[in-house]
């Protein structure tokens, strides 16, 4: 910012105007190139979170979607909701790391510059990828299949469609 007699000064000095405004222009395109910097890091950042048993491992993006999805052998074992749930806490897990990973880009590219903006962006990664304090109880052992049906033993026969009527005190019948 200017004093207020400076700017009278830079006006009878043409080369002083100049040489300030080229000066302020190549600030501005330094501070540029440091963002484009840290955008570009940032968006090669890759988080990777492995379920304890190694069952499910998830990569995801500083954007939170997911990269890469894995499974080990015992992925096989478990019902498809478990895994499912495995799936997701892990996912969690790796996109827990997000804000700091995103900080971390931040303070290296651009130092203590620009304070609020990176305390704003920060935050918001913050509410929509958690940390994840402690981690996620493990899948307890599936249960082993049914045994196969003997020949002596009939097969099972759908239950019994059951009717179930309100009272007519209710008041719930549209009609």
């Amino acid at each position: 910012m200017t004093r207020p007699n400076e700017l009278g000064e830079l006006m009878l000095d043409p080369d002083e105007a100049q040489r300030k405004m080229d000066q302020w222009a190549a600030g501005l395109e330094e501070k540029a190139q440091r963002y484009a910097a840290a955008q570009e890091r940032t968006e090669e950042l890759r988080l990777t979170a492995t379920s304890s048993d190694g069952a499910v491992k998830v990569t995801v993006g500083a954007d939170g979607g997911v990269t890469a999805l894995e499974f080990g052998n015992k992925a096989r074992t478990y019902p498809m909701e478990e895994l499912s749930r495995q799936i997701l806490a892990t996912m969690h897990q790796a996109q827990g790391g997000i804000a700091g990973k995103v900080a971390e880009v931040m303070q290296e590219s651009l130092g203590d510059e620009d304070q609020e903006t990176r305390e704003l962006m920060i935050g918001t990664l913050r509410s929509r990828f958690p940390e994840i304090e402690e981690e996620e109880p493990t899948a307890s052992e599936p249960p082993p299949p049914p045994p196969p049906p003997s020949a002596s033993t009939p097969p099972p026969q759908a239950p019994r469609e059951r009717r179930h009527e309100a009272p007519d005190d209710e008041g719930n019948s549209p009609w």
